[in-house]
Formats: structure tokens, C-alpha cells, sequence
């Protein structure tokens, strides 16, 4: 079995068959990451770029960790120390680093769209690792792939996804992977932090966070993403703390036991109390350590299309 595409630009791409080929190949790399030795010669004459735009530590790490097992050859790129700063474009960038003979580039940029962009122009292989607010499917195939480990088959679960939709590229990646497998979503946080295209997908919005949690399977939690907010959308981290955080007391008040995630970083205090973070209920934890198996999978599925 192969994937249905070339590249990896964000779920609205692939389909039910190409999740279920992620996550069984994911299963046999988490196997092998777990091992005493912990490395393959899968990708041993394969050249990963990793070409990042934006800050990243966590998809930055977890994907060259995930390059070295499948023993790629890995070279970064960081957009502060390179030509990008005198003016040169994205594709002269990348056409320079293939002249080099590169097979495969993982692209962060803070432009929607970059690796659609990209695909077009380059004949390598491109993996979307965030592109601005739209998708990170990376991300969101990780997400699931915790989730099927934590409560089985997500056809028909509940999940929860609370927080600041209208910046995160996490969000909608994750609400495609959800709905290609079946899954029921509700929606959680401020009202302007909800963008109203989210009716159109079919999904519910619940502002009470409590009557969210009782109903869900599943509580996906999001940071606030203050960085890329240019006005206030809500009065104060107080208030938002007040109306859509999380701590002990309100877990422990639920009528059932619930899974907690957060693909991180994690504001302390606001989202989630530390004693919920680190509770017997979050696999955030379980959560990065999927993403290197889940990321060896796709760049290995990727390089048999080669």
C-alpha cells in the first residue's frame, strides 16, 4: 500500500485509507523508537532540509529526531541566518538547497499556503510542518493516533477541542482528521476567538466549559496564542482563565474520566493548572513521543513515492 499523494500539505488532502496507512506504519516505528537501538537504515541515502520560517521547538526537534532514526541526512535551515533576510524569495531559497541535492523538504512559513505554493514550483517532495493559521497536519495526524491509543476507534467519540481556534493551524487540521474518521466535535472558548466558518463544517459550539467537558471523550486543549493577536480579543488572562481554563477541582467534579491533550507549549496557569497538566488524565506527554513515530511514518511513506 502507498499514499494517495506526494506531498504532505494538510489533511484536506489525504483520505480515510491514507490515516489508517500513517497510523499502522507509526505502530511498527514506536516499536522500534522503544527499542535499546533505536535506529534503521530506512532513509540512509535519502537528504532531508529542514526549512523553518517560524520558531519552532517541539515539530522542529521531534522531525530531525525523526530523520536521524530513519538515518536521513538532515540539513537545517533557520530564515534569521540565511539570504531571506537580503531580499531572496521562498522558491529561489529552496531551489538553491535542492541544487544540493536535497529529496525532501519539511516547510514552516507564516505564509497559508506556502507548501501548496512550493509543490508548484520545486520537484521535491514537501511536508507542511505549519503554514501561518491554517493547517499542521503533522499535528493532527499525532493527535489522533494518541487519541485511537487512548480510547480506540474515534468513530462516533466525542472530542473536544477548547481554546483559541481563530489562530491555530492545529485546530483545523485536527477538525478534518476527526471528521474523515467519524469522529463528533464540539467546539470551545471565546466567541471571537471562534472563526464563524466552523458552522459550515457541521460543528457545535458550546460556550460553557463544564457542560463541553461532561460531554466529551476527548478534551484537545489549545493555547492562546498571544503572539499573533494584534487587538484584545478577550478583556483579560484573568477572565479567560475564569470562563475556559482548566484546573483539578473542575476535572475532578466531571461525571466521567476524561483524556486530556495539548499540543504545546502549554501556558501554565491559563489553559491548564499544572496539576491537570501533569495528571494521570494528560497524555501530552504521550503525545510528543508519538510524533516522532508518527513523523518517521509519513517521511518513510513519502519516500516510497519517490
Amino acid at each position: 500500500m502507498s499514499l494517495s499523494v506526494d506531498n504532505l500539505l494538510g489533511i484536506k488532502y489525504l483520505n480515510q485509507k491514507d490515516l489508517q496507512l500513517i497510523f499502522e506504519t507509526a505502530d511498527k516505528f514506536k516499536e522500534i523508537i522503544n527499542r535499546p537501538i533505536k535506529k534503521v537504515p530506512t532513509l540512509r541515502d535519502i537528504t532531508i532540509a529542514n526549512l523553518f520560517f517560524e520558531n519552532s521547538t517541539r515539530t522542529k526537534l521531534s522531525f530531525e529526531l525523526a530523520q536521524k532514526r530513519l538515518s536521513a541526512d538532515v540539513v537545517n535551515f533557520s530564515a534569521s541566518q540565511s539570504s531571506v533576510k537580503k531580499g531572496e524569495t521562498l522558491v529561489d531559497t529552496v531551489n538553491n538547497i535542492l541544487a544540493m541535492k536535497v529529496d525532501m523538504v519539511v516547510l514552516r512559513h507564516s505564509s497559508v499556503g506556502a507548501g501548496v505554493f512550493l509543490s508548484k514550483h520545486t520537484k521535491t517532495t514537501i511536508i507542511n510542518a505549519g503554514d501561518g493559521t491554517h493547517e499542521h497536519p503533522t499535528q493532527a495526524l499525532l493527535d489522533s493516533y494518541t487519541m485511537i491509543e487512548n480510547i480506540g476507534d474515534i468513530g462516533g467519540k466525542n472530542i473536544l477541542i477548547v481554546g483559541d481556534i481563530t489562530h491555530s493551524r492545529v485546530a483545523l487540521s485536527n477538525i478534518l482528521a476527526l471528521k474523515l474518521q467519524g469522529a463528533n466535535i464540539k467546539i470551545c472558548g471565546p466567541n471571537t476567538l471562534i472563526p464563524k466558518y466552523l458552522t459550515n463544517l457541521g460543528l457545535e459550539i458550546e460556550f460553557d466549559i463544564k457542560k463541553a467537558l461532561n460531554w466529551c471523550d476527548v478534551a484537545n486543549v489549545l493555547r492562546v496564542q498571544n503572539e499573533r493577536m494584534d487587538v484584545n480579543y478577550f478583556p483579560s488572562i484573568r477572565e479567560y482563565r475564569k470562563l475556559f481554563g482548566i484546573d483539578k477541582e473542575m476535572l475532578n467534579s466531571l461525571d466521567k474520566k476524561i483524556v486530556l491533550m495539548h499540543p504545546g507549549p502549554i501556558n501554565r496557569g491559563v489553559e491548564l493548572t499544572s496539576d491537570v497538566a501533569d495528571s494521570d488524565q494528560s497524555v501530552i506527554l504521550n503525545q510528543v513521543e508519538n510524533g516522532v513515530a508518527v513523523r518517521m511514518a509519513v517521511m518513510y511513506l513519502l519516500a516510497q513515492n519517490k
